[in-house]
Formats: C-alpha cells, sequence, structure tokens
C-alpha cells in the first residue's frame, strides 16, 4: 500500500508500504480521508516530539476493512473515527482521569503510523461508528473538533458571556461554533485573513478584527473597544507568539484564557506575572481530547457543526508530502488528504 513516511525531520516522501495487519484487538481501517494539522507541519519541521520513521496523520476517518478476533461492536464495513492518543490505563494520571495526560501516551500518526497511507490499524477502544450516510469527508473533523470540545470544557462559558478566538484556522472556527452553541452572545474572531473574517461571521462570530489593520488589544478591549475592559474568556488558537501574549491582555479582570493553539516547542512569550496577579486571571492549557471525541463524533453526525466550509481543498496521497512540508496558502482552512483521489 503507500503511505506518507516522516523519514526523519525535514524528510517526507510517498513510499510503497506492507499493509498493516490487524491485532486481535484492532480494527483495519481503509481511510477515506485525513486532515492536514499543524503539528504535521511542526513533526516536519521538528517543533513537536515524534518517533520517525513513521506515517503521520492523526485527523482519520474510514471504512473498516477486517477486524481481529477480539473486535466486538464493530463490523466490517462500519464508517468508523478514530481517536489517535492511546492511553496506558495504568500510570497515576490515567488513574485519575486525566487520561490526556498519560506518562505513557502513544498518538496514533505521531509515535505509530497514521492515516496519511491506504489503510492504518488502530485499537478497537479508539473507534467510534459514524452513520452510513454521513459525508465521507466530515468524519476527519471529529478529532480537531474534539480539542475544541477540551478548551470549550475547560472554559465553562455560560450563556450570556463574551469571547474572543485568535486565529482563523480550523480550530478557530470550530472553537466560534462551539462558543455560539455553549451560549455566548459576544464572539469576537481575530485572523488576518479576509476570507477567514467573513466566514467567521458565517459561522456564528458577531464581530471580526483584523490584526493588520491596527492594535488587537485596543480594538477589543481599549476603551473605545468592542468590549472595554476585556472579555470573559479568550482562547488562544493560532499558536505564535504574539496571539498568546495578546491572549493574557484581552481577558477582563477575573477572566479566563485557555491555550488550545499547538506552540513550536521551545517558544518563550513574555507576560507579566504581576498582571495575572493583580487582575486574577485564569490561564490553562488544553491538550487533545480527554472523553471528547465521542460527543465530537455525534456533533459531526448531527449536523450542528458546519463543515463542508472549512474544506479548503482535497489532494492525493502523492501531493501529500509537498503540502506537509510547506506552509498553508493564503486563506487555508482544512486540507484533506484523499487516498481513493485522483
Amino acid at each position: 500500500m503507500r503511505a506518507v513516511r516522516l523519514e526523519a525531520v525535514g524528510s517526507i516522501s510517498l513510499r510503497e508500504v506492507d499493509k498493516p495487519v490487524p491485532g486481535n484487538d484492532d480494527l483495519l481501517v481503509r481511510i477515506e480521508a485525513c486532515g492536514v494539522c499543524g503539528t504535521d507541519r511542526h513533526l516536519f519541521h521538528g517543533e513537536f516530539p515524534s518517533r520517525p520513521p513513521v506515517t503521520p496523520g492523526h485527523e482519520f476517518a474510514g471504512i473498516v476493512e477486517a477486524v481481529g478476533s477480539g473486535v466486538s461492536g464493530f463490523s466490517v464495513g462500519d464508517r468508523v473515527t478514530g481517536d489517535p492518543n492511546i492511553a496506558c490505563g495504568r500510570c497515576g494520571h490515567c488513574h485519575a482521569g486525566r487520561v490526556n495526560l498519560c506518562s505513557n501516551l502513544t498518538a496514533i500518526g505521531i509515535h505509530r503510523d497514521g492515516g496519511f497511507a491506504d489503510y492504518v490499524v488502530m485499537p478497537q477502544k479508539q473507534a467510534f461508528v459514524l452513520p452510513a450516510d454521513l459525508k465521507p469527508m466530515h468524519g476527519a473533523f471529529c478529532e480537531p473538533l474534539a480539542c475544541c470540545l477540551h478548551g470549550i470544557d475547560l472554559a465553562e462559558i455560560k450563556p450570556g458571556n463574551s469571547v474572543v478566538v485568535l486565529g482563523g484556522g480550523v480550530i478557530g472556527l470550530l472553537t466560534v461554533q462551539l462558543a455560539r452553541l455553549a451560549g455566548a452572545t459576544t464572539i469576537i474572531l481575530s485572523t488576518r485573513q479576509a476570507s477567514r473574517r467573513a466566514l467567521a461571521k458565517e459561522l456564528g462570530a458577531t464581530a471580526t478584527v483584523d490584526p493588520g489593520a491596527g492594535d488587537v488589544i485596543d480594538a477589543v478591549a481599549g476603551t473605545a473597544g468592542l468590549v472595554p475592559g476585556g472579555v470573559d474568556v479568550v482562547f488562544e488558537c493560532a499558536g505564535v507568539r504574539d496571539t498568546v501574549e495578546q491572549s493574557m491582555r484581552i481577558a477582563r479582570a477575573g477572566g479566563t484564557v485557555v491555550i488550545v493553539g499547538v506552540v513550536p516547542q521551545g517558544m518563550k512569550v513574555t507576560f507579566e506575572p504581576f498582571d495575572l496577579l493583580f487582575r486574577e486571571l485564569k490561564v490553562l492549557g488544553s491538550f487533545l481530547n480527554p472523553y471528547t471525541h465521542g460527543r465530537a463524533a455525534e456533533l459531526i453526525a448531527s449536523g450542528a457543526i458546519e463543515i463542508d466550509r472549512l474544506i479548503s481543498r482535497q489532494v492525493t496521497l502523492e501531493e501529500a508530502p509537498a503540502v506537509i512540508a510547506n506552509p498553508p496558502a493564503p486563506g487555508e482552512v482544512k486540507v484533506l488528504v484523499v487516498p481513493g483521489r485522483g
């Protein structure tokens, strides 16, 4: 079969490899679609720890082609999505219910072969059935939506709250939709891309800000800003220095900041501890998707989340290495790798 292989940091290519064989508790899944994530690009550049050589791709969905002898509840022909994060179930974090912090966490597409291939093998406990009539491309959005759901859970948004989302990529645009569903009445998205600002308004943002046009902090929280004094909740969804630093200045006194974006390992930011103390800010990291993948699958299946307008383009496995090795195109939201395309 074909698989995109990250051979080493900075080296990625399409290879012919052996088709994987499912173990007793595994599913063999024929990939219908796998999303390209910012983390995949971090892996390529060595900015996120992984174990090359490995097949990347952790946002995947497909059709069950074979099941192990110990599998129950799944059948050949089922459409499934996969939670890529495999917790050990034995360490102290797992026993405390903090599976995303598992001391022995193994991630499909990062530590073991993932979805940029014709087939992937995954443990049955990581699989969730999707409706047979669901658009095949939609299942690939379950993993990013699950990560956004964890951030929403941590934020504890209350009906009527004000929210700012920094970053207009797929995570930011999914977070806008979830904030609306959670009852926020003011939802502001900040991004440089005009097309993403326009899309955000269609998806539930009440206002947008262009950080290239002026000071974002003043535009949102200044005396003549959209929400003078700052907002209840800020979601940092870009994973860059400027937005991380802005996030703590846009929140109101007593507000909450949730860092959802993946920043390059080793990146440093500047903030004033006195400011956090004096305004009693709650600053939280939101890591992965503990117990949210099933909810994400149900939301996707329900149609409550707009997906089609988030898909910028579909590419083949042959095109995938170049997509991963290069920055996203201007205005691009989500690229899907579709093995059967072409």
